[in-house]
């Protein structure tokens, strides 16, 4: 059985492979630009137009779920030769973009493998381990092409985001430097929400996002620069699950996250305003940065902005805007916020995790589960078990001078109570009729004696 993990990263994957198509099919693109991009993802991820149909219509079926590949029993596939995997690397250099189909085929074709040998999964596993993927492959390509500036039509249907290094402030007598992280709608540059923070870990970005989220409902898409705070499967895992299409810029192309640089700009200025106004705290900025983005930039014209009446501010072109707002389940977006780890549950039916022990219960014994939790509260976790469909809450151990008491098994898992053994029941029919036909076989009726009589045994 394939473990849930697994299952999710492949679906995480499948969802980024398919994000250029959905993003066409939503803009109602040409039919020749559609053909074109699907194209293009075959080649790139060495996969046939059958299969991107099928997870495309799976997508728009089940969402995530569809994305997800069915988990069935199957024998575990012979490894490949490494002088195999070494003349396909080298196919694959020589042109980046042949597909693994066009691989198997060539070597099969040189009669280096049996037909049929090699299975297109396998060896796409094999060639990503390495390093030879279609994607990773892609890196190496570099376009002179310039873009051009762009512009989406409707609120939240592109969140740009990015972290600008703040001023160094005195935090619990220790002098550290902040940073401004800021989430900013494409098509009006309102600001959805802004913050600073003391660290630079991942975990700034998520807390942004997540608040951001809750204030103004769900983006179409976000596009990131390639910082390590975004490239991380935290992101992919919370955009596959709220059907936010992700999408991060080209590396060496700072062009493309203009909008967002620019609004850093901007924020030089406040900057400035704060330094006069001797701002020493964490609290201070936050406070009278959410003043300054009302006041000073909010219901500032935008030269960027126009509608009929001429210029716009960022306030009114977000809040006038018919696009609703597109909100999901207070349930889902708890889900994506999370985040997931693997953990094997004891003999006794607890788990260790960030140096502590949980009671998960005894009917996880001795499997491994999925841990759900919220960094900044692991006081309660939520254990799953996705084969079984099993979910609780699991709260740390407390240990205290004496034993606790054995936890009671589940009525379906006590002893059966029974009269007989069912085991030496049928073995006694066995026995009996192996018998009869023992006593059949071997007969000595009808044979002559030395005295020429008959024997009648």
């Amino acid at each position: 059985m394939m473990e849930h993990k697994k299952t999710e990263e492949i679906a995480v994957n499948r969802h980024k492979v398919l994000t250029p198509l959905l993003i066409a099919c939503e803009e109602n693109a040409d039919g020749a630009k559609v053909a074109q991009i699907k194209h293009d993802i075959c080649a790139q991820n060495g996969i046939s137009d059958r299969t991107l149909r099928r997870w495309l219509q799976n997508y728009k079926q089940n969402g995530f779920e569809g994305l997800k590949p069915v988990q069935r029993n199957a024998s575990e596939s012979k490894p490949i030769p490494k002088d195999i995997i070494e003349e396909a690397i080298l196919l694959r250099r020589e042109v980046p973009s042949r597909s693994v189909t066009q691989i198997i085929e060539i070597l099969e074709l040189e009669e280096k493998v049996p037909v049929g040998l090699l299975k297109r999964t396998t060896l796409q596993d094999r060639l990503t381990e390495r390093g030879y993927s279609a994607a990773q492959m892609k890196l190496y390509q570099k376009s002179s092409i310039a873009s051009r500036r762009f512009v989406r039509l409707n609120r939240n249907d592109m969140w740009h985001s990015d972290i600008k290094f703040g001023p160094f402030i005195s935090i619990k007598g220790e002098k550290k430097q902040i940073y401004l992280v800021s989430f900013l709608d494409d098509a009006t540059r309102y600001v959805i929400h802004a913050e600073f923070y003391d660290s630079l870990d991942q975990s700034v970005v998520e807390d942004c996002f997540h608040k951001a989220v809750m204030k103004e409902g769900l983006p179409q898409r976000v596009y990131f620069d390639n910082g390590k705070q975004y490239r991380t499967k935290w992101m992919e895992r919370a955009c596959a699950i709220l059907e936010i299409k992700l999408i991060f810029a080209k590396p060496y192309s700072p062009e493309s996250t203009g909008k967002i640089e620019r609004f850093n700009r901007t924020i030089d200025s406040f900057f400035e305003e704060a330094k006069i106004k001797s701002l020493s705290s964490l609290e201070g900025y936050n406070h009278y940065l959410k003043i300054w983005l009302q006041e000073c930039y909010h219901n500032k014209i935008h030269s960027g902005l126009t509608d009929k009446n001429g210029l716009n501010t960022p306030e009114k072109a977000y809040r006038s805007s018919n696009v609703p707002l597109r909100f999901m389940p207070s349930e889902t977006v708890a889900l994506a916020f999370m985040h997931c780890e693997q953990r094997k549950v004891d003999k006794a039916g607890c788990i260790s995790f960030g140096g502590k022990k949980y009671e998960a219960g005894v009917l996880f014994a001795g499997k491994t589960v999925d841990v759900m939790y919220d960094p900044a509260d692991t006081e309660t976790l939520t254990i799953e078990h996705k084969e079984t469909g099993a979910c609780v809450m699991a709260k740390e151990l407390k240990i205290g001078i004496h034993t606790g008491p054995r936890p009671k098994l589940p009525r379906s898992m006590t002893l059966a109570f029974t009269d007989t053994s069912r085991l030496l029941d049928e073995k006694e029919k066995r026995y009996d009729s192996n018998l009869v036909n023992r006593q059949r076989a071997i007969s000595f009726n009808g044979l002559i004696g030395k005295d020429g009589g008959e024997n009648d045994v």
